[in-house]
């Protein structure tokens, strides 16, 4: 084994945590999409049934494969809205969507187990059931520039390369010595380089940082945000997004007939996802997914924000809703 620098300059230091990852009996690699392309691979699935709600990177991998896919819809509430029938060889692949779906994941795997992935990737806090094969994304929930968590019960017969995510970090370092907008174009060319890699092991900085965080503090900011804001505004979201005990949200999700809400929040510096562009060509107009696409807002609730802030986005909202 060789030794360990002992002396000379310092790295990043950041605070020790002695519970360590929260996923840290979970398989570690770079992205969720990898996570997905690992788990079609051991398993050697043909086909994929997955939701017209959802980002297209998750093509990615089964494209890459040459896998058949087929989509589904989903209803109001997030569930799976039709029957589906996948075979021995063929499996479905379910979001546990804002981290809001934990009760209906333990539903539907109990109806499709065990043909069925869950893709947990906004749902960092959502444990993984037994024997379901169910992935995680650390980017969506943490600064860290490459990371995710793979549950399975099945190994690799593959060589796994490891990441090095250095050269990637500049735009988390430039949002904190500059500013949101002038690190932007450095976030992306970060995730480009995503979009063109290989199933590769997490960065060893990225476990580093992944092992600083305390967890507890992290959940309950979210946990207390989403509840400022939806007793705030829940009487004018059309969705019903109550929060189910234990769960730990990524967003709040608001849905509005006021298609021009997004940029009033942009222009006040409040930046919202789209999820997802991809959607509108996937579905037709009058499709709830299309409209989800179009309307749904994910206002920012993490760990990042106090009430101060969640204050401010409602303030902002109530002048147009």
């Amino acid at each position: 084994m060789r030794q360990k620098a002992i002396g000379g300059y310092f790295s990043l230091e950041l605070p020790y945590n002695e519970n360590g990852e929260y996923h840290r009996d979970a398989i570690r690699l770079n992205s969720g999409r990898y996570c997905l392309e690992y788990v079609l691979r051991v398993k050697k699935y043909t086909k994929v049934y997955l939701p017209y709600y959802m980002c297209d990177a998750v093509l990615q991998p089964i494209n890459k494969l040459g896998l058949d896919y087929q989509f589904y819809h989903i209803d109001k509430y997030f569930h799976i809205a039709e029957v589906l029938h996948p075979k021995k060889d063929e499996v479905i692949l379910y979001c546990n969507y804002f981290g809001l779906m934990d009760e209906y994941v333990k539903i539907v795997t109990d109806r499709y187990a065990p043909n069925i992935i869950i893709d947990n990737t906004q749902a960092f806090f959502s444990r993984p059931l037994p024997e379901i094969d169910t992935f995680y994304t650390c980017r969506k929930f943490f600064g860290v520039a490459d990371g995710a968590y793979l549950y399975t019960n099945k190994e690799a017969d593959f060589d796994i390369p490891q990441d090095y995510s250095s050269s990637r970090m500049l735009f988390l370092l430039d949002r904190l010595d500059k500013s949101a907008e002038e690190a932007f174009s450095d976030y992306h060319k970060s995730e480009d380089t995503l979009d063109h890699d290989e199933i590769k092991k997490m960065s060893k900085i990225t476990q580093f940082i992944m092992s600083s965080i305390c967890y507890k503090s992290v959940a309950d900011r979210r946990i207390s945000n989403y509840i400022y804001l939806h007793d705030n505004l829940s009487s004018s979201n059309t969705l019903s997004v109550d929060l189910e005990r234990k769960n730990v949200p990524m967003v709040y999700p608001f849905l509005s007939e006021d298609i021009n809400l997004r940029k009033k929040l942009i222009d006040n510096k409040v930046y919202v996802a789209s999820y997802w562009p991809n959607v509108q060509s996937w579905c037709n107009a009058e499709s709830l997914e299309n409209t989800l696409s179009q309307l749904l807002l994910p206002l920012p609730i993490d760990q990042r924000y106090s009430i101060d802030e969640m204050n401010f986005i409602v303030s902002v909202l109530k002048e147009f809703i």
